[in-house]
């Protein structure tokens, strides 16, 4: 009889420690761009190490889905590769949600063709004819070039979803405010499924983060217009602005962050956490100093 007490006692302690330690951790909830997924896994990893009682949840989707989780109050961070729009924060507002951003790195959307395309570069105006609805460009022989592999030289147009902040950001930069998509565009969920699609397809051209670059694709060099110095994607170019289709990749929280989630972004926008943006292939938001 006294054993037994002696367990039962022993597994209520037990018990006890082990709902003190898991009430002690905190959770926060990090979701939306797939251009950010992997350096996000990357910092909640590696802030595990530095924070042990607070453990970062990250899960992709696109932006957004991260906007929409936000807007809804459930996430604590929304990961973004596009500003939110107007009627996206008036709707956050209208729940009681007040989003705050912050730009955490910068990356140069890249665009992709297959290794056996000779085309190296491109002008904004050529990709707008390319991809834009109505556009006049819908063979590689529009372009002067005959690509291997490719029957009737017909391109084909790898995209990613809508709810993609990469999407939404070449349409703008690219197309304009006023112009979509063409139809039959080939819409991926990830920047990866792009890039494995474009390598297996000598008809291909895609686009997406340039983290997500491999040797088995090539990435052209772009300009402005016609005539002007091609800018070829790379951490410095996205770092100075001078490639064409650079942009901001941000983190949004409701309302100016406190607490952890305020410690967690501190050290995300500090030297440790740029160095590892800068390892995953994007420019970090300032200077930094890395070993």
């Amino acid at each position: 009889m006294y054993l037994q007490h002696r367990t039962i006692s022993f597994l209520i302690a037990t018990l006890a420690l082990l709902y003190t330690t898991a009430d002690a951790r905190t959770l926060i909830q990090n979701k939306g761009s797939d251009t950010l997924v992997n350096v996000a896994q990357a910092w909640a990893e590696e802030y595990r190490k530095v924070e042990p009682d607070v453990a970062v949840s990250v899960t992709g989707g696109g932006s957004g889905t991260g906007i929409a989780a936000l807007i809804n109050g459930t996430v604590d961070i929304a990961n973004a590769s596009r500003e939110m729009k107007s009627k996206e924060l008036s709707l956050a507002n209208q729940r009681g949600q007040y989003p705050v951003k912050y730009i955490v790195g910068y990356d140069a959307l890249a665009v992709f063709v297959n290794k056996n395309n000779p085309l190296n570069s491109f002008d904004i105006a050529q990709l707008a004819e390319i991809y834009g609805e109505e556009g006049k460009t819908t063979k590689w022989s529009d372009l002067g070039v005959q690509v291997p592999g490719c029957k009737a030289q017909q391109i084909v147009l790898v995209s990613r979803q809508n709810s993609s902040g990469t999407y939404a950001y070449f349409r703008e930069a690219i197309l304009g405010k006023q112009r979509d998509y063409k139809l039959g565009t080939r819409d991926m969920h990830g920047s990866k499924d792009v890039v494995e699609l474009v390598e297996k397809t000598p008809c291909a051209i895609g686009y997406s983060g340039l983290a997500y670059a491999t040797d088995r694709v090539k990435m052209a060099c772009i300009s402005l217009k016609a005539g002007e110095p091609c800018i070829s994607p790379s951490v410095a170019t996205a770092s100075d602005r001078s490639y064409p289709i650079a942009r901001p990749l941000f983190m949004y929280t409701n309302g100016k962050p406190s607490g952890e989630i305020k410690k967690y972004l501190e050290w995300i926008l500090s030297d440790t956490g740029q160095c590892i943006i800068l390892k995953k292939g994007y420019a970090p938001a300032h200077k930094v100093s890395c070993h």
